[in-house]
């Protein structure tokens, strides 16, 4: 069914640590608002799976990868990569409680109560940003979708997760030869000569069409071994 005409209904509003977070169902869509920009919906979810696959292939053979996804969202990267049982730990950090309320609890729970109950994941409550510039753990993939990409950043802090001290700290978060997979409503040249002076190898960006406009696309970079 068409949802264009249709005036979409608030079903929760919250004052979150980052400003207002919005769920709206839209017709049969569930819909993610924070500060009055549009994060995501349960639409499609093809660029977020091709996010956790195009990650998984880079890895190729490596047994049990563990996998960093950075932002919660609607679920579709959690879901994706749980239904693989390739994958070893999988670790979410969300830095809003409401959209993991809404997981937990709440109408999301449609997509991810599954991944949820999955003995593999783990939620944790932070701002990835910090996150990972502060935390001693290793992964085999950073997955992260927590903007509309590196030029298009949902808050101002976060634009410092893609530039040359940000993508260091993404590093060290990696294991060597791990990969670095950042999902973008639009491509980026500056980013992908940010990735390679930063010393990240393999750098290569894969498109995801849309029904109009520009495509989305995964920016894909291998931390060297």
């Amino acid at each position: 069914m068409s949802t264009a005409y249709e005036i979409p209904e608030v079903i929760d509003r919250r004052e979150g640590p980052y400003g207002e977070v919005v769920l709206r169902r839209h017709g049969e869509l569930l819909q993610i608002i924070a500060n009055g920009c549009f994060l995501m919906d349960t639409s499609d979810g093809r660029s977020e799976r091709l996010l956790v696959d195009a990650a998984l292939q880079t890895l190729d053979d490596r047994p049990a990868p563990s996998v960093l996804i950075g932002g919660l969202g609607v679920g579709f990267s959690l879901a994706h990569a749980a239904a693989n049982p390739r994958w070893g730990r999988i670790t979410v950090v969300e830095r809003e409680p409401a959209i993991i309320g809404w997981h937990r609890h709440g109408p999301l729970a449609a997509v991810s109560a599954g991944a949820l109950a999955d003995p593999r994941t783990e939620i944790v409550e932070a701002d990835l940003v910090a996150y990972v510039n502060e935390t001693s753990a290793t992964f085999d993939a950073l997955c992260l979708d927590i903007d509309n990409g590196p030029d298009w950043t949902v808050t101002e802090d976060n634009g410092t997760l893609y530039s040359a001290a940000g993508l260091a700290s993404c590093a060290t978060a990696l294991k060597p030869g791990g990969v670095l997979a950042v999902w973008s409503a639009q491509p980026s040249a500056h980013f992908e000569e940010t990735l390679g002076n930063a010393g990240f190898q393999q750098v290569r960006t894969e498109e995801i069409p849309v029904a109009r406009g520009v495509p989305d696309v995964v920016h894909l970079a291998v931390r060297p071994g």
